[in-house]
């Protein structure tokens, strides 16, 4: 008898002519799903190496006749990107340490702690996922502002503390971890922050990865809360920079817009391409262990 697993559809079912046309619509509504996707990123990368006269060339031309590399030096006048990118590392490395100390407690706590009122408590964080982030916008701002924190990096570093959404993934998680072990390392006299740290926490390296990747996309994509929150523009993230200084520019040419967004898009893809494999992972264990 083969090991190799049976899949939903057999051999003897491919070989009909419905299941090979449904198929066959499957994979052009895939082509044409992908083709949508990667037409905004082929538009953006192949506009910055033309010149201004064919940006607004008509019949438009998709693939440039030349390649114009001096629109990427002249983009780099109007925009410090070593400054904006290091102030985006900044905000991440905040943003990724407040998921483990205070997030990664809290859904620690619900899953695998006695506490009073906990299913209550898992309901209210579910409830806030179905509120508009637009409603309580301004209320943060005020709250903010009446702790002195405007124009400072804890006014990002404070809300990430907060996600219901990364508090309900981890939670789901640590339901899937075997309750025993912490028992056994309760009876052996660790304390419950032992017990996170050294159980959880490296049980659950898929799952903060997943949160890790996500916070770093999140805050290489922010341009509207650090434009609110911060009015230094020496603190600008990567993403509010070339919002004010490329996109809002009336005196730059679009080719040479295009040339900037290009290279502020290169590390996010890489990004998530060396680590999709973790995403996956994460979220598939993430949603099953429960």
């Amino acid at each position: 008898m083969s090991n190799r697993e049976r899949s939903i559809m057999s051999s003897f079912d491919y070989k009909k002519n419905s299941v090979r046309a449904g198929y066959f619509i499957m994979l052009l509504a895939l082509i044409a799903l992908a083709a949508a996707m990667l037409y905004p990123f082929g538009t953006t990368i192949l506009s910055s190496f033309k010149t201004k006269q064919e940006i607004f060339s008509f019949p438009p031309s998709f693939f440039p006749q030349q390649l114009e590399w001096s629109n990427y030096k002249e983009g780099f006048k109007y925009v410090d990107l070593i400054r904006a990118f290091w102030n985006t590392l900044i905000l991440f490395a905040g943003n990724a340490t407040i998921p483990l100390l205070v997030v990664g407690l809290a859904a620690f706590s619900l899953s695998q702690m006695k506490l009073p009122m906990r299913k209550g408590i898992t309901l209210f964080f579910m409830s806030t996922l179905m509120i508009p982030s637009a409603t309580y916008l301004i209320p943060s701002f005020l709250n903010l502002q009446s702790l002195g924190l405007i124009n400072s990096y804890w006014a990002f570093w404070l809300p990430a503390g907060a996600n219901a959404f990364n508090i309900l993934l981890l939670k789901g998680f640590f339901d899937g971890i075997n309750k025993e072990l912490f028992e056994a390392a309760r009876l052996d006299g660790a304390s419950e922050l032992r017990c996170f740290y050294r159980l959880a926490v490296p049980m659950s390296i898929p799952v903060f990865s997943t949160l890790l990747i996500f916070s770093f996309t999140s805050t290489w994509n922010d341009w509207y809360w650090p434009s609110l929150v911060l009015t230094a523009p020496e603190k600008y993230p990567i993403a509010s920079v070339v919002y004010r200084n490329i996109i809002q520019s009336l005196n730059l040419s679009w080719n040479v817009k295009f040339s900037v967004l290009t290279v502020i898009m290169i590390p996010p893809l890489l990004f998530f391409l060396v680590f999709q494999r973790n995403i996956m992972h994460g979220l598939n264990l993430s949603g099953t262990k429960g």
